[in-house]
């Protein structure tokens, strides 16, 4: 799919128009195909490499036509500002930014995560898609920043096979798996891995977090134990905002801090505001959204989300939500 830009540049006829937030799209089809699939009873959507839209059929009511110049053969023939109508649109495909609906992966793949007590060669059918077990992925991410230390590897540009045959020879973990980490975190180019700073130390905080469902830790504590994993190289990055929509603060202590993570709450909408209420009868703005963040695509589709099912009142604290809805469980 082209944008005008692209189209331009290339000297071919627009093949998708952006206006705000929303792309409309005319495909003229010459040598690729497209295909935009979806599961039976589910909306279709088409997915770039980082955003996912939903996909729906928009009649035109003006006449809209694919126009090209005269080929060179055939130019006595035209006169000078003449073009040739290639094709008439009819209907474009309308896409809108949408939330990608990942929980039926993560209940295909319940049960079937990778740990370092399992064959990396197995490859049956079910096993070549499967997430590495949270425990393993936080001793692989000590594993890197710790190999990088002791070979005085730069985070910006490390040697993809310098840092998976340390990790193979000292640590005996695969290749394919160190490789496969490197990609969740970070880029790799031309055999170079630039490390995404903020997402690993995000995955190492997490790791310390998740031992606090139930035990609280303090703020200091949490802070502490993730910087002297990280090492000296990255602690200045350690901020609690990483770790927003993964914990509660206590509303005694707001440096108490126990495990939540939005991930485990319902996709459904009126289901999760019934899940954060019975959490918490009432909430500040600034405390719900980070667990809002999943559900809408961005803060004009998470207020609205907040107008259908939450109550805004004004105190002499600030605005609170509270459910709109009395839910009994």
């Amino acid at each position: 799919m082209q944008t005008n830009r692209e189209c331009n540049r290339y000297n071919d006829p627009p093949t998708a128009r952006l206006q705000h937030s929303t792309i409309y799209c005319v495909l003229k089809i010459v040598s690729f195909s497209l295909k935009i699939k979806g599961s039976n009873g589910e909306d279709a959507v088409l997915c770039t490499a980082n955003k996912t839209f939903s996909v729906r059929t928009v009649a035109l009511s003006n006449s809209v036509l694919i126009v090209t110049p005269p080929p060179d053969s055939s130019s006595i023939d035209f006169a000078d500002d003449a073009v040739v109508i290639s094709d008439q649109v009819t209907e474009i495909l309308e896409l809108t930014p949408a939330v990608p609906k990942l929980h039926t992966l993560s209940t295909i793949l319940r049960g079937k995560d990778y740990d370092d007590d399992q064959d990396d060669d197995e490859n049956s059918e079910g096993q070549a898609l499967r997430p590495i077990a949270p425990a393993y992925l936080d001793h692989l991410l000590e594993l890197i920043l710790n190999v990088l230390i002791a070979l005085s590897l730069s985070h910006q540009s490390v040697s993809v096979e310098a840092l998976s045959s340390s990790l193979a020879d000292d640590h005996e973990v695969p290749r394919s798996i160190s490789t496969q980490v490197m990609s969740w975190f970070g880029n790799i180019k031309d055999g170079k891995w630039k490390m995404d700073v903020n997402t690993l130390l995000k995955e190492v905080g997490l790791g310390v977090l998740r031992h606090h469902l139930h035990e609280p830790i303090m703020k200091g504590e949490l802070i502490a134990k993730w910087k002297s994993l990280v090492g000296d190289t990255f602690k200045a990055n350690v901020d609690l905002d990483l770790l927003s929509g993964n914990y509660l603060a206590s509303p005694n202590d707001p440096e108490s801090l126990t495990y939540f993570p939005a991930s485990a709450l319902p996709v459904d909408a009126a289901r999760r505001f019934a899940d954060l209420f019975l959490t918490r009868p009432r909430w500040k703005a600034e405390n719900i959204s980070p667990f809002l963040a999943d559900i809408a695509v961005d803060s004009k589709e998470r207020d609205k989300l907040l107008l259908k099912f939450a109550r805004a009142t004004t105190g002499a604290d600030g605005v609170w939500y509270t459910a709109r809805t009395q839910y009994s469980g």
